[in-house]
């Protein structure tokens, strides 16, 4: 058997640990495994006929070459955005010379062609919803997928728990606490920004663990002078006259928009970005006090997995690996009731999983509520 793993969308620390587990489970068993860079982009510069680019793209991996890799965060595959089903022209390879138009083209059927030349008969795609919304395409069309969920907002239908999310919380408390001297110092008012697009669950978890004044989250649109008012009452009530709040990067405004810029990219997203930064202006405005403003961005998905996401990460490899080489496929990985398993790959069709805001969230105080913990999930939701 001659099994491919990709890494798609943004990274996570978590993702070489899942290859090298991988790699070393499928080769002690005597199978093949390669290794596709740039994610499902590695698949569409990929020319059959034109051995340069199969050397390219694809890497015959093996427990030597991934020896040393889980040492490291990011993936040293790579990765990307591209989405195969919706390639615009500009992004075509050079090679690709029947489509006309600028798109986006459906280059599935050129996919398919490159698998069955590579004799690859099953796929383990690493990635978010964006990423296996492509595999679950793939599955359809015929090919064994087994899927492994990662994503900082912890967002994938179908599983408690995707591989990064635990590090990006670790880092987000670990900052927020290192800000309370500047904040406090200074007497300010700190705005930390956070993952989440349309799941403000790192903000919540993050704002819950570390006990930030408020949290602001994706799911609820805010009233800045609400906000404001919450604020300076929280400065009065701390002896080091400052306050601290979290903040999803796809919040909103109640009377504005999620803060977008640039162009959409293969799956429809456009770059988040802003609104930290305009709640932090506002609440200047509204309260007449320094406020910090600091996202943490990158910071949180770079460097080396915390434990949790080491532990995962090895975890959902080794039975991804064993699903792909019993035969297996149109399955996802995933953890549920505290328990290892796996889950038909069309869950993740059926949209991003969001905070529960009744159960989870106080919308008027802007804060964590979490009343009861029995019988929920490790990381709530």
């Amino acid at each position: 058997m001659r099994i491919g793993i990709l890494t798609g969308g943004g990274d996570v620390p978590g993702l070489n640990p899942a290859i090298k587990a991988v790699v070393n489970r499928v080769v002690a068993e005597g199978h093949e495994i390669v290794g596709i860079r740039r994610g499902w982009g590695g698949l569409t510069h990929t020319n059959p006929d034109d051995p340069n680019t199969v050397e390219s793209n694809l890497i015959p991996l093996d427990p030597g070459v991934v020896r040393t890799v889980d040492r490291t965060g990011g993936t040293f595959l790579h990765t990307s955005r591209t989405n195969p089903g919706r390639v615009a022209a500009a992004d075509l390879p050079g090679f690709l010379t029947d489509f006309d138009g600028e798109g986006p083209h459906d280059l599935t059927s050129h996919v398919l062609r490159v698998l069955e030349s590579q004799r690859i008969d099953a796929l383990i795609p690493i990635g978010g919803d964006d990423t296996l919304s492509y595999g679950l395409r793939l599955h359809q069309e015929g090919v064994r997928v087994i899927a492994i969920p990662k994503t900082m907002d912890n967002d994938v239908q179908g599983t408690d728990y995707c591989i990064g999310f635990s590090t990006a919380v670790t880092r987000g408390v670990q900052a927020i606490h290192g800000l309370r001297t500047v904040a406090g110092s200074h007497e300010r008012i700190a705005v930390v920004e956070l993952f989440g697009r349309r799941s403000g669950e790192t903000s919540l978890i993050t704002a819950y663990l570390s006990g930030v004044d408020r949290a602001i989250i994706s799911e609820v649109p805010f009233d800045p002078d609400r906000l404001a008012k919450l604020l300076v009452t929280d400065v009065g009530a701390n002896p080091s006259h400052y306050a601290m709040m979290t903040i999803s990067e796809g919040a909103r405004m109640a009377e504005g928009e999620v803060q977008l810029s640039g162009g959409a990219d293969p799956y429809g997203h456009r770059k988040l970005g802003g609104i930290g930064a305009n709640t932090a202006a506002a609440l200047e405005e509204l309260t007449g006090r320094g406020v910090l403003y600091q996202p943490l961005a990158y910071l949180l998905r770079s460097g080396p997995p915390d434990t949790l996401d080491l532990m995962v990460a090895t975890n959902y490899a080794a039975m991804a690996a064993n699903l792909a080489m019993e035969g297996s496929g149109g399955r996802m990985v995933a953890l549920n009731g505290g328990s290892y398993t796996h889950v038909p790959l069309e869950v993740t069709g059926e949209g991003e999983r969001r905070v529960d805001v009744d159960e989870l969230y106080d919308a008027q105080a802007y804060l964590p509520k979490v009343r009861q913990v029995l019988d929920k999930p490790m990381f709530l939701y």
